[in-house]
């Protein structure tokens, strides 16, 4: 049996679109519903007529996600304490086809860091998907003028006001991702055995600590910063560390994560953001809605 051609262009695209959506809504659920939508109308659609496919699907998944980000919008504004993305797996690929210069994929990799994914959550769905689909992808400006139906000139704008958003807020830093592996190592190794003078030496003096439970689960309901404060809630959390508690080091987001499991069950996820060799920021999740990535990873 010939397989369905119609199909075949769609899977093709498909990383591509899961990457666009997931990087607009920074969260795997939803990005696979906006291309599944996208599937459904490529299906539907009178395909003679599209003469390049890629910026056809590219379209209509970026139109189907600013949407939903504005429906989004409303309900994360009543969330139960800091809003943080649902990790993403990033052991084989960054949402995108393989990607053989070195220097790309480290720009793909930085799009969906929580560091970039947290800024991009203060843009307007429109800067967003500009942003995303120039800095992340490297599409022309026709054709993002073309998927957002708006001219060349509004959409340089556009890009440029998201540019400086996102690096007045998230300054970039060369950091050796062998460093930034061994730094979560020896965090993790401090925390799980409770020396809290060897943690505190691992922290900047103006660490941040955001955590994201959704009043599912217990999490601190707002940013603790600086390094002693953080260093208490930490030594606290440590405290109830046991024998069940399952802590594994693999790359999540662009970088190194600590997926932690209580009983063969995800329960937390955390993922340090480094520089000049201490921890400048601890992103930590305990949304059972945001986990079930782990379970599938780890094939628990």
């Amino acid at each position: 049996m010939n397989a369905d051609p119609a199909t075949d262009v769609f899977e093709e695209h498909r990383p591509v679109l899961t990457g666009v959506a997931y990087r607009m809504l920074g969260r795997i659920t939803d990005a696979e519903d906006v291309v599944q939508e996208a599937w459904l109308r490529w299906s539907s659609a009178d395909r003679e007529e599209v003469r390049e496919p890629r910026a056809y699907l590219v379209r209509i998944t970026t139109r189907l996600a600013v949407d939903r980000l504005r429906h989004l919008r409303s309900r994360r504004e009543a969330y139960v304490g800091p809003w943080l993305p649902e990790p993403l797996t990033t052991q084989e690929a960054v949402g995108s086809p393989p990607v053989p210069d070195a220097a790309e994929r480290a720009v793909l990799a930085d799009s969906v860091s929580f560091a970039v994914l947290v800024v991009l959550e203060s843009l307007s769905p429109l800067e967003r998907a500009v942003f995303v689909l120039r800095e992340a992808f490297g599409f022309p400006y026709a054709e993002i003028a073309a998927a957002l139906d708006r001219t060349e000139p509004a959409v340089r704008q556009l890009a440029g006001r998201a540019r400086r958003h996102v690096g007045e807020r998230r300054p970039r830093y060369d950091v050796d991702p062998a460093e930034r592996r061994d730094l979560t190592e020896r965090f993790l190794a401090a925390a799980s055995g409770g020396s809290i003078e060897r943690l505190m030496a691992l922290l900047a003096p103006d660490i941040r600590l955001v955590s994201d439970a959704g009043g599912k689960a217990k999490a601190a309901l707002r940013t603790i910063e600086p390094a002693d404060k953080v260093g208490r809630f930490l030594a606290a959390v440590a405290q109830e560390v046991g024998p069940d508690w399952d802590m594994r080091v693999a790359e999540f987001n662009g970088g190194p994560a600590v997926a932690c499991f209580v009983g063969g069950k995800p329960d937390t996820f955390l993922q340090l953001e480094v520089r000049d060799g201490v921890i400048q920021c601890i992103y930590i999740v305990r949304n059972p809605d945001k986990l079930s990535v782990l379970s599938a990873l780890f094939d628990l």
